[in-house]
């Protein structure tokens, strides 16, 4: 895509995903980030691409309350969907490439599929959030140069605008209590940022295109997830298993949404996305939490 000094514009520079690759592209990184900028706003993206004049721009603001987008649409559908076709718009002028993060829930509503997706299988989105997600997509890809990543129950490094984690909400919890019950029917693929904003850096500097997921390997689920997590951490915490269904939320979730990574790690030099019990077992290190780590209890 160009030398060490090419501008990328990052929007959604404060929460999770978005401050890390700020970190990862360091000095070629412009971030920008709401209230500041707002991708709804179409006088504000053309006023920034015109200031920053970027040779790629990664979109990975979103709108992620996914329950209460069932009684917001409009709002979900004003950034996830409206807000990504003013950046495809603005960078199609500027023959700059867009990278539209996306998620693993625009699958899950056609079957019940045990297999994991490719990027070739038609997305069913079940709910608001996940049918804007999807919108967004068809909106990115009227850019010619676009990359779509499809990710999956990010966690990483406390970010400004981030809401908390699953991760950290696991360990928040088992602060105060011995019995937690999680959700043991949707199936999926945590994934750790670090693995995925390098993921994005690489597709940037080989001028990939198209759609690409971005998972760790291997699947689980939020119960096994939860699990993993206070068994690296050495935690003694019981957790019983619930159905979505009793957790009673308000939007539907997808039953398996696995995503498989087939096409991008057959890319050449690839960064390959670890397993996701190892890409766990690097951010309790980061945190100083994973039993023998040599962290204690710090941050309790």
């Amino acid at each position: 895509m160009g030398g060490r000094h090419t501008r990328i514009l990052v929007i959604g520079s404060q929460g999770q995903l978005g401050s890390e690759l700020c970190r990862q592209l360091g000095d070629r990184a412009v971030g920008l980030d709401f209230p500041d900028f707002d991708i709804a706003d179409p006088q504000r993206v053309a006023a920034a691409m015109a200031a920053i004049r970027p040779a790629a721009v990664i979109n990975t603001a979103a709108y992620t309350r996914v329950d209460q987008a069932e009684a917001e649409p409009d709002a979900c559908f004003a950034v996830n969907a409206v807000g990504v076709a003013h950046l495809a718009e603005a960078c199609s002028a500027a023959d700059a490439t867009l990278v539209q993060v996306s998620t693993d829930y625009v699958f899950g509503g056609d079957r019940p599929v045990r297999a994991p997706y490719r990027e070739s299988d038609e997305p069913h989105p079940q709910g608001i959030y996940a049918s804007s997600k999807r919108e967004g997509e068809l909106r990115a890809m009227a850019c010619p140069r676009h990359v779509i990543i499809r990710t999956c129950g990010l966690y990483g490094r406390r970010a400004p605008r981030a809401a908390s984690n699953f991760v950290d909400t696991m360990l928040r919890l088992a602060e105060t209590r011995n019995v937690l019950r999680v959700v043991d029917d949707q199936h999926c693929t945590p994934t750790g940022v670090v693995h995925v904003a390098r993921a994005i850096a690489f597709l940037l500097e080989s001028d990939a295109g198209g759609v690409y997921h971005v998972v760790c390997r291997g699947q689980t689920t939020w119960l096994g997830f939860a699990r993993e997590i206070f068994r690296q951490a050495g935690l003694s915490i019981r957790v019983d298993p619930i159905t979505t269904a009793e957790h009673g939320l308000a939007a539907p979730r997808p039953a398996y949404s696995v995503l498989d990574t087939g096409r991008y790690h057959a890319l050449a030099g690839c960064p390959a996305m670890p397993p996701w019990e190892e890409s766990l077992a690097e951010y309790l290190d980061s945190l100083g939490r994973r039993a023998g780590s040599g962290g204690g209890d710090s941050g309790w």
